[in-house]
């Protein structure tokens, strides 16, 4: 059993997805049989994620490819998942580095994917392609990626609880 309502518990969950109403509402749900039970609940609050959200959550993550800064448990899962990008490579590094500004300046906040399984040019093309996408499709395309990195760092979270 999984016990969502402690202040403990709801610590994790803000590490998961830092949007207040989104912990409020997956911390509330519980408890949960299985972190299968946690995660269903968790990618369900997710679903409906509102621009001012996707607002809340971005100060929650660095650009990709930069360290985050802080030593709780968002900060460590981030620092796994951008470390899983592989080995550093010049070009796509810079790359990177020039597609966040542009990004940036175009939607005016970080570019946001799920790192985890992907690599650095995965991630770079994925950034020159929605780099095209208008304020509507991005902000979507943003949200959906919102909630597939909470539903990966609750079973992080919770299965080594």
């Amino acid at each position: 059993m999984i016990d969502t309502r402690t202040p403990e518990a709801r610590e994790r969950l803000s590490a998961a997805l830092g949007i207040a109403r989104w912990v409020a509402e997956v911390a509330d749900g519980g408890p949960y049989a299985t972190v299968d039970e946690l995660v269903a609940a968790g990618e369900q609050a997710a679903a409906g994620l509102t621009d001012a959200e996707l607002d809340e959550a971005v100060g929650h993550h660095p650009r990709i490819g930069e360290r985050s800064e802080g030593d709780g448990d968002g900060s460590r899962l981030s620092a796994g998942e951008q470390a899983g990008l592989g080995p550093r490579e010049e070009g796509v590094d810079a790359a990177l580095a020039r597609g966040n500004e542009v990004y940036e300046g175009r939607f005016g906040r970080v570019f946001l994917i799920r790192a985890a399984g992907r690599s650095r040019q995965e991630v770079l093309d994925e950034l020159q392609r929605r780099l095209k996408n208008d304020d509507e499709a991005e902000a979507a395309e943003a949200k959906e990626q919102l909630r597939q990195i909470a539903a990966l760092r609750i079973a992080a979270l919770f299965e080594e609880a």
